[in-house]
């Protein structure tokens, strides 16, 4: 393998657009150019550099593109860090990883020098790295560490998620034949870069296919409408949070603009939601205003995506399908047992290609999170009728309250339907009758209005079994969230 498949394959579309911006268009022939001056500019003097960790620093497009493939063209390994992040967390993730450089921009890089000046790490501006002569550029094999990508960290310090280049062409190969990407799929890029939905589904999956990408540094909705409306693209991949913020767009929009943006999104073949629940009201309501049916599926760092509703067939609203091709799927229960019959839950263990190999320097914890084999991912599911639900964290979302493990998800659902709650998060907290008492933090969605415990509790005795009742309530103006906008609960427990 002299060359990593990712790569190799741009060779096919090599006159096509890769990325498209409203001032400039870069071709695969382009981006293959610049990746190797890059990564010449990278080698200096060495001829490989054998898996030393490259940090990147940059927004969605052409640049952050060819900075990765030219780290990874060097033999190196890339550890993506958060635009928005404090310096701390910077830190963290340079000094946790041992990254020697960090790849930037102009505006990035004075943001980070300061502190990389500090810890003795070099800075690259890329799109200040003059065109030049290029090396001849080390030949790479598969079992390569490609990757550190690092974890939110809600409950403890983020860990570095370990994947080889082979993982990451296992989990690209999965979603392309599970969504049939082709080339000539075009498809907006607003999510973060140091997530897996941003580099893996959206980035790595269109470079793959041959597609076209559109790349924005943020979600800017207004351009991102016009664009839709201009019959910009074929697929759209978002979080709930941002179709939310649709809803409300559409329904606050005038009847001829809204006509005009439900029948854009009507015009895509695909639409996916993930990196958090979709709740299934969402669901139902993107439905009834687009005429789209958005694709749930479930992944993780540590295992690319594992599960997924299916692109023809039943995508069922509250559940995330199937298991992808190549991924192998079990629950297991507390007890212990291998859970063989539907409507039982367990935790959702995974095996496969697209497994990740190891957290960066920490081999007990590594070891802790396999079962002969297989990722222990910590999520509690239930098969029904064919397809996944997911419960929750087990440490987070299942509430053991009153002898029942409860799904915090499944009550967040029905708070969601009360006609002035916006937002929610339920969480246990501790509790001498219940053990922990469901307790529910809520944004109004007239910040006007108030909601008293006791009312809300006999909303929800028509809805809710006595021991899903909330015990507790806090009104907030708004919920601490993390970057990929997914409520951080540990944070949450806080406001009580």
């Amino acid at each position: 393998m002299p060359e990593i498949a990712l790569i190799a394959r741009a060779k096919n579309h090599a006159q096509s657009i890769a990325f498209r911006t409203p001032t400039a268009s870069y071709t695969y022939q382009d981006l293959l150019d610049r990746s190797a001056v890059l990564a010449s500019h990278l080698l200096g003097e060495a001829t490989d550099l054998n898996e030393a960790r490259v940090a990147i620093l940059l927004p969605a497009g052409f640049n952050y593109a060819a900075a990765q493939w030219a780290i990874w063209r060097a033999g190196a390994i890339k550890v993506p860090i958060c635009l928005s992040a404090t310096e701390p967390e910077w830190e963290y993730s340079l000094t946790d990883s041992g990254s020697t450089t960090v790849l930037a921009d102009e505006t990035t890089s004075a943001k980070i020098t300061p502190l990389c000046q500090r810890l003795g790490v070099r800075v690259i501006a890329v799109d200040k790295v003059p065109t030049s002569a290029v090396k001849k550029l080390p030949e790479l094999t598969a079992n390569r560490k490609a990757m550190i990508l690092y974890t939110s960290g809600t409950t403890s310090k983020p860990k570095g998620v370990v994947t080889t280049h082979a993982n990451i062409q296992a989990q690209i190969e999965s979603l392309i034949k599970a969504w049939e990407w082709s080339a000539s799929d075009r498809i907006p890029l607003f999510l973060p870069m140091h997530h897996i939905h941003g580099i893996i589904n959206i980035q790595s999956c269109a470079l793959w296919a041959g597609a076209l990408i559109e790349p924005f540094s943020r979600f800017d909705q207004p351009a991102i409408l016009e664009r839709l409306q201009a019959n910009a693209y074929t697929v759209f991949m978002a979080v709930p949070t941002i179709y939310v913020k649709l809803i409300q767009a559409i329904e606050a929009a005038s009847p001829a603009e809204r006509a005009s943006i439900t029948a854009a999104f009507k015009r895509l073949r695909l639409m996916i939601s993930g990196s958090a629940a979709l709740p299934a009201s969402v669901h139902e309501q993107w439905t009834a205003l687009t005429g789209q049916i958005l694709l749930e599926r479930y992944g993780m760092t540590e295992i690319g995506m594992a599960i997924s509703n299916p692109y023809h067939g039943e995508r069922r609203p509250g559940a995330v399908g199937q298991a992808l091709p190549g991924v192998e799927i079990r629950l297991k229960s507390e007890s212990g047992a291998i859970v063989t019959v539907e409507n039982e839950p367990g935790e959702i263990q995974v095996r496969g290609p697209n497994v990740f190999k190891a957290y960066w320097q920490r081999p007990e914890v590594s070891a802790e999170s396999f079962d002969d084999g297989w990722f222990r991912t910590g999520d509690m599911a239930v098969l029904e009728t064919g397809y996944y639900r997911i419960m929750g964290r087990l440490s987070v979302d299942i509430i053991k309250s009153g002898g029942y493990k409860l799904s915090a998800l499944e009550i967040e659902a029905v708070l969601l339907e009360h006609p002035d709650i916006l937002e929610c998060a339920v969480i246990g907290m501790p509790d001498d009758t219940w053990g922990e008492a469901v307790s529910a933090a809520v944004v109004l969605k007239n910040p006007a209005n108030s909601l008293e415990l006791t009312t809300l509790r006999e909303w929800c005795k028509e809805r809710l079994s006595v021991y899903k009742i909330p015990q507790r309530l806090s009104v907030v103006k708004e919920l601490p969230r993390n970057a990929m906008g997914k409520v951080t609960k540990p944070a949450v427990r806080q406001l009580f």
